[in-house]
């Protein structure tokens, strides 16, 4: 068992050592750029499948700054790219798209995400793929989808955001719409793309079928929106809350003397442990304040008393406090505090890696735990074209040909 997996407790103790993940023994060839497709693969690649990065050999996708300090190399590729192989093929090029449909027959699955239509242009769509591999599961992931009046329109992050009205609910009220720090048009795409395939692979080991799978941005920022579009079409659209919420009070940031924490009461119980914290037990049951919903109706009031005792405190002291009575409360912390807790440690969150250039650096490790599979950052993202030979040679062909069919084509 891998040494991060040390002080999971009884967690692992029937943890495999034979097996790269749940998927060991699938196959994944990507061919995607930016976040939402590589995200996808790599969610697979973690839980072991075999994915291969197929790219031009010197091709910079992902090399986007800074760069990781003590290394040359971008923090995004390395962290979206990490536990794949590479093998450098133009699939633009007769000798390319030859050799990436020998390397489809032996896959489950391919992900991509170019507009659509783009694949099936160099050669190398779906219907290409199926007919070498007809139980193939094909991912594809792009803005608008496979299908509708928007399908060849292109896409980024923050224009998905825009679109999908979940801009427009970001932010404090009476200000103007702000992004998500975060690629979440492209990361709540990449998960789906990831249960899209797994679902796929279960239908094909029950039926034998493989196919297509249509993952739009757009489509799943609506999916991850906590239903509010249905709101909105029943004729109640939302409102803005920024930090607080239209159905808890009290629920927002509170300053403290050292920092900021964030808060929230949902039950009348816990709302009796916070007054008893405060202080001030009266207002557990005070005319307007003892239930949820008089909470609701004074909501000023009830945050002006939270402010109150906050303000007094050091963010730790508020946290300790309401954590011992049960309470859910966070101090607000910075991405730079985060990565210095020792709780990554504990759940594997940050594995310290070695780079395709020999340095090693913290990659940010898989979410979902196995008990009998562990899953790990099993090496770092490899350069463009690093396993070009091995992966040709697992095909039956050897370097020679490479040379001469010229399957490394840069870019």
């Amino acid at each position: 068992m891998h040494g991060s997996y040390r002080d999971a407790g009884d967690f692992y103790r029937e943890a495999r050592d034979d097996l790269a993940g749940p998927l060991d023994g699938i196959r994944v060839l990507d061919v995607t750029k930016v976040w939402s497709g590589p995200l996808t693969s790599a969610i697979l690649a973690d839980m072991g499948a075999d994915v291969i990065r197929v790219e031009l050999p010197h091709g910079r996708d992902g090399e986007v700054p800074p760069r990781i300090p003590g290394t040359g190399l971008s923090w995004f590729r390395q962290t979206v790219n990490r536990n794949k192989r590479s093998a450098g093929l133009d699939l633009r090029e007769p000798a390319g798209r030859e050799t990436f449909l020998r390397l489809v027959s032996t896959a489950d699955v391919v992900v991509e995400n170019y507009r659509p239509g783009t694949l099936d242009g160099w050669g190398v769509g779906w219907a290409q793929c199926r007919a070498v591999r007809p139980d193939l599961v094909f991912v594809s992931i792009s803005g608008w989808g496979q299908y509708g009046d928007r399908r060849t329109e292109a896409a980024y992050d923050p224009i998905v955001q825009a679109a999908s009205g979940w801009m427009s609910l970001n932010g404090p009220p009476g200000a103007g719409p702000v992004r998500a720090p975060t690629f979440l048009a492209d990361e709540l795409a990449g998960l789906h793309g990831a249960i899209g395939a797994l679902a796929a692979l279960w239908h094909r080991a029950r039926t034998g079928e493989g196919q297509h799978v249509d993952v739009a941005m757009f489509d799943a920022m609506l999916a991850g929106s906590a239903g509010l579009h249905t709101l909105a079409a029943a004729g109640r659209p939302p409102d803005r809350w920024g930090n607080q919420t239209d159905f808890v009070v009290p629920a927002n940031v509170y300053d403290c003397a050292d920092g900021q924490v964030y808060l929230a009461v949902a039950l009348d119980r816990h709302w009796r442990e916070l007054a008893e914290a405060m202080g001030r037990p009266e207002l557990a049951r005070a005319p307007g304040l003892g239930r949820a919903a008089d909470r609701l109706a004074n909501r000023v009031e009830v945050d002006a008393a939270v402010a109150g005792w906050c303000r007094g405190r050091t963010a730790d002291a508020v946290v300790a406090e309401l954590v011992g009575r049960g309470l859910t409360v966070s101090r607000v912390r910075t991405v730079a505090e985060v990565a210095a807790d020792p709780y990554l440690a504990q759940r594997a969150m940050l594995q310290p890696t070695v780079l395709s250039d020999g340095s090693t650096a913290p990659i940010v490790g898989p979410a979902a735990k196995f008990s009998r599979t562990p899953t790990r950052v099993r090496h770092g993202a490899p350069a463009p074209g690093q396993h070009t030979a091995q992966v040709l040679d697992e095909l039956g062909l050897v370097p020679v040909e490479v040379a001469k069919k010229t399957y490394d084509t840069t870019c």
